[in-house]
């Protein structure tokens, strides 16, 4: 099937029966036009990216910018939030695949992020249907029969936000004057497209979620697509809302910044725990005496998140702007109450911490948790939609409070082999086409995966990468240990060869000298 291209751009992937219905030539050339103007500046940012990792190499750390101190100092506020983003109390992310976004958008959640990103492997047909899944779901008309059970919409559902990739990732199947554009762009600009009026007429609008930024010019970006988009499409300007996912230890430096440049695109800030926590890895992997313990002795307690919460808190609250609590990865359990029980306590516990502490709401995986976590936020928050008057001027956080990492220890064989068995087996499922996989328990995403294979890699390069018996990580250790966590991988997932080559990939990315800034980026070229 050939469609028909704006000029200068070629799609070199199959476009299957149905996908011309998304690929209209209005909508790619909404696409196109915005590739032009704003991709440049992307890849400026990227590079910019690039020598600021190179600078925190040598040991230089981040601190609040003093060319922006008038910012933080200022009694501005961000714009006022429309009706549909007011009551968030609870998040339901998951992929755009179709019976996922069913349940979710049936899940009882406030609101539903819909994942292009991290909970989804961004091939070409996971995109395309994606978009075209979405286009159903905005106009109510979704539905699907599978194994005899039909699934369609309830009168009630979540709101809709969308994830779109984050500036790191291209679509390498859409070519702007030879060059491949950004996956954010491509799939930011077709939802708009297709979707934006729609969600007006229905009392909505066209919400996102804004993942992976590092610093507050990469907000303006955003910002600016925004402003063009709008008036391509003659919506007014502040249509568009965005919050944005605090999962870099750079964007914490500069909330109030980032803030301030969507401020009249703002819905405020979220706390991307996984994210976060491979960022502060991956920024000082080459620090000798950084090091983080278990990947499950890090939680939200710790002396470093415990700083970077309370002060997204803190930043979203004096804005007039909705602060959303991160991720428990906890899942129900099935045929084991006992571990049920333990797990249904760590999301209570989780989701109390974050309304407590004065978050107007938190995410969940799965829809077996929406009503835990909505009861917890109700018992702080009664009827009231959120808690953006409840200020916190008693927090007081400085940047050696955010660059405090405990706990260093203890670092277990059991959890080195936890690493390895979480990073073979979610590899190969994202190989395989999926991008979101319960695994021991947890709900596992890419941010969850770059935590594993990130840490096992730095444990090797660390003075302070030593097991609690005495023994020294080293990659030689790693490699023993791999083809025996492929086994136990395979007892559960299945003999797929992408288990296979994705033991070579895990090996490669946690032995080799240098450090691949994601996984998703070479992982990418293989689908």
């Amino acid at each position: 099937m050939s469609l028909r291209l704006p000029a200068g751009m070629e799609i070199t992937a199959e476009i299957k029966p149905g996908y011309e219905r998304v690929l209209t030539p209005e909508a790619l050339e909404l696409v196109a036009k915005l590739s032009r103007e704003f991709d440049p500046r992307r890849r400026q940012l990227l590079a910019a990216r690039v020598e600021r990792a190179k600078r925190l190499d040598a040991g230089e750390r981040p601190d609040f910018l003093p060319e922006t101190k008038s910012i933080r100092d200022g009694d501005w506020t961000i714009a006022p939030i429309p009706k549909a983003l007011e009551c968030r109390r609870v998040e339901i992310t998951g992929p755009v695949e179709r019976k996922m976004v069913i349940n979710a958008l049936n899940s009882g959640a406030d609101s539903y992020m819909t994942d292009f990103e991290d909970s989804n492997t961004p091939n070409w047909d996971n995109q395309i249907s994606g978009q075209s899944n979405m286009m159903d779901a905005v106009r109510k008309t979704i539905s699907l029969e599978q194994n005899g059970k039909q699934y369609k919409l309830n009168d009630k559902t979540a709101t809709l936000v969308v994830r779109p990739r984050g500036w790191h990732l291209d679509e390498k199947h859409v070519l702007v004057d030879g060059k491949r554009i950004s996956g954010g762009i491509f799939d930011f600009a077709l939802f708009m497209f297709h979707n934006a009026k729609e969600q007006l007429v229905r009392g909505a609008g066209p919400y996102f979620y804004l993942p992976k930024m590092e610093s507050h010019k990469e907000a303006r970006l955003w910002n600016d697509i925004f402003v063009m988009t709008q008036n391509e499409l003659g919506l007014p300007q502040g249509t568009i809302k965005a919050t944005v996912l605090i999962e870099t230890i750079l964007a914490a430096f500069e909330m109030d910044e980032i803030l301030y440049e969507l401020r009249e695109h703002s819905a405020g800030l979220n706390a991307g725990r996984w994210d976060y926590i491979f960022s502060c890895i991956k920024k000082f992997k080459n620090d000798q005496d950084f090091c983080l313990a278990d990947r499950g002795k890090v939680t939200m307690t710790a002396p470093f998140m415990r700083a970077y919460a309370l002060l997204l808190l803190k930043t979203c609250h004096k804005r007039n702007a909705p602060a959303i609590g991160g991720m428990a990865a906890l899942i129900p359990i099935k045929n084991d109450p006992e571990k049920n029980d333990a797990a249904m306590a760590g999301v209570r516990n989780d989701k109390s911490r974050d309304a407590t502490d004065g978050y107007d709401g938190g995410w969940v995986a799965h829809p077996g948790l929406v009503d835990l976590a909505m009861t917890e936020f109700k018992k702080v928050l009664g009827d009231k939609p959120n808690q953006i008057d409840k200020q916190r001027p008693d927090v007081e956080v400085t940047a050696a409070d955010l660059l405090s990492f405990q706990p260093e220890a203890p670092i277990t064989e059991a959890g080195l082999r936890y690493n390895i068995n979480v990073g073979i087996h979610y590899l190969g499922a994202w190989l395989a086409g999926n991008g979101c996989v319960p695994i021991h328990n947890l709900m596992e995403d890419a941010a969850t995966a770059e935590i594993s294979r990130s840490q096992v890699w730095q444990w090797i390069r660390s003075s302070k990468g030593v097991l609690d018996d005495g023994r020294t990580v080293t990659a030689d250790m790693v490699r023993a240990m791999i083809p025996e966590e492929l086994v136990k991988v395979k007892a559960i997932a299945g003999n797929g060869a992408s288990y296979d080559r994705a033991a070579q990939i895990f090996e490669q990315m946690s032995t080799s000298e240098e450090f691949a800034e994601f996984l998703t980026l070479p992982l990418y070229e293989e689908i």
